[in-house]
């Protein structure tokens, strides 16, 4: 039975996460989109003052004190009759692996680079992940406003960088304290910088504009003291800058960019709120709906099948991309985010968990922004859903489904788990909290916090901690204190590789033996094995040959088998 409503529902839906290097603006960007949603009425200040409103996505006490973004906020908003599900992402690069979960679950990306340092290193890392997924990045160069490199050579960092095709969607008026505007290439025409004091006056201030083809045009760009030369310097460079883009840069191909082969940049100022609304405008243009995941289903005594399950499909699906625990420190409770795949969600419906193969009732679903919740009756394709998740069972990577008029389990390819760089291990100062530290422990690891793994034959004695940032054991503490009443201490490891191991050779005890390698176990039983050196991993290569060494986790697949 068709759905009613499903393709327009889906159609007006628009699922992005932002990534960049930190300090490139992000959280402020975000905090922008949001006033245009009508989904705040005051930006948050993003610097780390005591006097100053924190902002909406940042809600850990730790991101407030530290004033960077820890874990992924969902953040939901309509605007103009379009339903907006903006995952802010961490941008430091200890959190990484959030931000990889997270992208699981986007359609799309928009990849935000400060002017004046273009390219940064975790950009092309979570650049690199976008790509691999495939997904559309649509490019903010931020804070033009203050002192940049020539736009030029930014957008041919893109290409030399990345080696990713670009394509300006507007092109700037000067730069820093000669920063005029914007000249928005689809509509021709400009629009005119607004001084930082009026800006933040007001979320929603109209840019002037005018016709790039009036002829005194150029008279205003010569700034408040309205000097003629400066008008003619700037009208000039702006003038042969847009001649070369006509004829030398690459035109507009929509069909490039929903394929991620070429990315439309867009310039302005977030922390003035300079260039937001239209990049906002144009972004749900140009961004894809929710588009289709591949399934894997299961087959007796053959291959598992893969087919492609479309958005507008009969049957609800989703999968869990992120865990978060106590949200709500006076409740400890659980939180498990759910994309929405495919059909239509409705509260207390019944489904199929597709690894434990049982029937489940999501009956309690949460609408978030931010920390803050409300009640979901519906959901559909795009939208991401918390389910209050009181028994534990749910774990990233988990797959639902509807299973009505005989349609099959299946599981969306699951969510990966990687190579950490940084191991530890965990001193309590109070034993008589064991238990309070185990329990901390295995809700964080569940997170993604950490990742836990334990010496063969030792159950849950001294495990060790693994992370792919050393901030991450920071982060580690303070929720163990806060959330737990634990107090800790961090001893650090030699190790700075883990390989999960697979083939049937594996001898455990010739790793143990040697002093640079240890055997170890994770959380599902899967062997792997730390290393302190790029000689020891090295020399395990060169000297395994049936064994094979991967920097993520093999994934267990079938209904009703732990994972």
């Amino acid at each position: 039975m068709a759905i009613p409503h499903i393709e327009k529902e889906v159609e007006r839906r628009r699922t992005f996460a932002i990534i960049s290097h930190p300090d490139a603006g992000k959280t402020t960007l975000t905090e922008k989109l949001l006033l245009y949603g009508g989904a705040i009425h005051l930006a948050g200040a993003v610097k780390a003052k005591k006097n100053q409103k924190n902002t909406t996505s940042d809600w850990m006490e730790l991101e407030k004190q530290r004033g960077i973004s820890i874990s992924t906020s969902v953040l939901q908003f309509d605007y103009h009759g379009n339903q907006i599900n903006l995952l802010d992402t961490p941008g430091h690069k200890d959190f990484s692996e959030d931000t990889y979960r997270t992208l699981t679950a986007a359609d799309a990306a928009v990849m935000l680079i400060d002017a004046a340092k273009g390219v940064e290193p975790q950009t092309r890392k979570l650049f690199e992940v976008c790509r691999m997924r495939g997904l559309p990045i649509f490019t903010f160069i931020n804070k033009l406003d203050r002192p940049s490199r020539e736009p030029l050579d930014l957008i041919d960092e893109l290409e030399k960088v990345l080696g990713i095709r670009s394509c300006p969607m507007a092109w700037p008026i000067g730069t820093g304290d000669r920063f005029r505007g914007v000249y928005d290439r689809i509509s021709n025409e400009v629009l005119f910088f607004e001084s930082e004091d009026r800006a933040n006056q007001s979320g929603r201030l109209e840019p002037k504009k005018i016709d790039a083809n009036d002829p005194d045009f150029w008279k205003m760009l010569g700034g408040p003291r309205g000097d003629l030369d400066e008008a003619k310097e700037l009208y000039e460079t702006f003038r042969s800058e847009n001649e070369l883009l006509e004829f030398a840069g690459d035109q507009f191909d929509h069909a490039a960019v929903l394929a991620g082969q070429l990315t439309p940049v867009f310039f302005g100022s977030a922390m003035n709120n300079f260039g937001v609304e239209r990049f906002l405008q144009r972004f749900i243009e140009l961004a894809p709906s929710p588009v289709g995941r591949v399934g894997v289903y299961d087959q007796r005594d053959a291959e598992p099948v893969k087919k492609v399950v479309v958005p507008t499909s009969d049957q609800f699906s989703g999968f869990f991309f992120k865990i978060q625990a106590n949200m709500d420190p006076a409740h400890r409770d659980r939180v498990a985010f759910m994309r929405v795949c495919s059909g239509h969600f409705e509260r207390n419906m019944e489904v199929t968990h597709s690894r434990l193969g049982k029937k489940v009732k999501l009956s309690k679903p949460l609408n978030f922004f931010a920390q803050e919740r409300v009640i979901v009756e519906d959901a559909w394709p795009g939208d991401i859903v918390g389910m209050l998740d009181t028994t534990g069972e749910l774990r990233i990577g988990d797959t639902v489904c509807t299973t009505a008029g005989g349609a099959s389990v299946f599981e969306y390819q699951g969510v990966p788990r990687f190579s950490p760089e940084h191991f530890a291990q965990m001193l309590i100062k109070d034993p008589m909290k064991r238990k309070q530290l185990q329990k901390g422990l295995e809700q964080l690891a569940e997170e993604g916090v950490v990742q836990i793994y334990r010496q063969r034959g030792m159950g849950d004695k001294d495990p060790v901690l693994g992370a792919v940032g050393a901030l991450q054991f920071e982060v580690l503490q303070h929720r163990l204190l806060g959330e737990y009443g634990v107090d800790t201490k961090i001893e650090k490891m030699g190790f700075v590789h883990a390989r999960w191991v697979v083939g049937s050779d594996l001898r455990p005890e010739e790793f143990d033996r040697r002093e640079d390698t240890r055997c170890l176990e994770d959380r599902d039983g899967q062997p792997v094995i730390l290393f302190k050196s790029d000689w020891s991993l090295r020399w395990a290569v060169d000297n395994h040959k049936t064994l094979e060494f991967r920097t993520t986790a093999p994934e267990i697949r079938g209904t009703g088998k732990k994972k």
